[in-house]
């Protein structure tokens, strides 16, 4: 099973460590051709406008958008789960995404940088207990649609019962960053998704 990352902006590297610790291989993937190698792909965070307009740049969004629709997992994070959403709000005017999750997305939602912070999720399907997350210029889901199922919410504090998780079939998308925790269980949660969807692929 080969995992992708799209490494064109963001933390690439951290999530190629967790999927190589949980037991998967996995590859940067830059241009079209190499996204034909791999069964799923991890859409990292970084800066969505970014990650958006080299998508563009380097003739991979509609080749993602395909393999979306045609079925490929996803996983994404923070600014992987903006570049899901159908609707991003508080985005550049041009800004593209794969429109993959039936969602709205408000970008930056918590606050700038020096508004990160970290929060125990407790996440549907996940066990073992809460997640500590840490959410870096995080967004958060404002509306799902009818497929979409809420994995995750904030417990307390002022954006308490805010949407930080969520699945749609083969699409999975956090507004936090596990890959920066040493936590491997949503990265493991994606990989079993991964081999769920293997007979359909």
């Amino acid at each position: 099973m080969n995992i992708g990352v799209l490494a064109l902006q963001g933390d690439v590297r951290e999530h190629l460590s967790a999927l190589a610790e949980s037991d998967v291989l996995a590859r940067p993937i830059r241009r079209p051709e190499e996204l034909a190698d791999v069964d799923a792909l991890v859409i990292p965070g970084g800066e969505s406008t970014a990650i958006s307009n080299l998508a563009i740049t380097f003739g991979l969004l509609d080749p993602i958008r395909k393999r979306i629709a045609d079925g490929m997992p996803v996983y994404g994070s923070c600014a992987g789960m903006i570049m899901l959403a159908t609707t991003v709000l508080d985005g550049r005017p041009d800004q593209e995404s794969f429109q993959g999750i039936e969602m709205t997305v408000r970008r930056n939602a918590f606050g700038r940088q020096v508004d990160s912070f970290e929060a125990d999720v407790e996440i549907e399907g996940i066990e073992g207990g809460d997640f500590h997350a840490v959410f870096i210029r995080a967004p958060w889901v404002e509306q799902i649609g009818p497929d979409v199922r809420v994995l995750g919410r904030v417990a307390s504090g002022d954006a308490a019962g805010r949407i930080v998780a969520v699945r749609q079939g083969n699409l999975l998308a956090t507004a936090f960053h596990p890959e920066l925790t040493g936590d491997l269980r949503v990265h493991r949660y994606f990989v079993e998704m991964v081999r769920q969807a293997a007979p359909a692929r």
